[in-house]
């Protein structure tokens, strides 16, 4: 059982979603504390005049001492409305635009007080796009309460996984030998971007998935 875990991320990378796509299970960490400054809630998409972030607006008061399923979003920016209209001046030119933003559209008139729960249903709603089958489960939806290395690890025990798919930062913090006395093998993701088309010049890797999905002739080399 193959398993990979990470926090809620807006318009996720591709290397986020390839951990996804290589795992039989994906644990959304909906429980950890949030960070500022992350791509929990923003990334990147192209423009002509070069790459700009597109960010749901938190409170962020007393964030620190939040976990992630109880940051609120700040609805008085009407985030949705400008970044559909950013992702539609940006991408009305691209392959799949006119298949593609219809969908978005009925995505972004969902409203959301809850920033996991709009993460939530946009990666559920990116994964459909791109044919991805894993099983997601929320952390929240599993017992378990404790943090950093301990965490995978009880969440890799409490779904009997035996092989970890970690980001390149798990170097940082895994407890290897934990790991290796359970029974669980662990891969540090070494994630070779795709090069793609795009619009607008160079290609420019790193992009939220929107990018990709706008532009990409295949979906599987993510």
């Amino acid at each position: 059982m193959i398993m990979s875990a990470h926090q809620p991320a807006y318009l996720p990378w591709l290397g986020y979603l390839d951990k996804i796509k290589r795992s039989d299970i994906f644990i959304f960490l909906d429980t950890v504390q949030f960070e500022k400054n992350s791509f929990t809630n923003r990334n990147k998409i192209k423009t002509k005049n070069g790459p700009i972030w597109l960010s749901i607006p938190v409170i962020k008061t007393d964030h620190f001492d939040k976990t992630m399923n109880e940051m609120l979003i700040d609805n008085n920016f009407h985030w949705q409305r400008k970044h559909l209209c950013s992702i539609q001046t940006a991408y009305s030119k691209a392959p799949h635009f006119k298949e593609l933003f219809p969908k978005l559209q009925e995505l972004y008139a969902t409203e959301y007080d809850n920033l996991v729960d709009a993460t939530w249903n946009h990666l559920i709603f990116w994964l459909d796009i791109l044919g991805v089958k894993t099983k997601i489960i929320k952390s929240s939806e599993l017992d378990i309460h404790s943090k950093k290395s301990d965490l995978v690890l009880d969440l890799c025990k409490s779904i009997n996984a035996d092989y970890y798919i970690s980001g390149a930062l798990g170097k940082d913090y895994l407890e290897l030998e934990k790991f290796k006395a359970a029974g669980i093998q662990v891969e540090f993701q070494n994630y070779k971007h795709p090069v793609y088309n795009q619009l607008y010049g160079e290609f420019l890797p790193y992009m939220g998935v929107v990018d990709f999905a706008m532009n990409a002739a295949d979906y599987s080399i993510i």
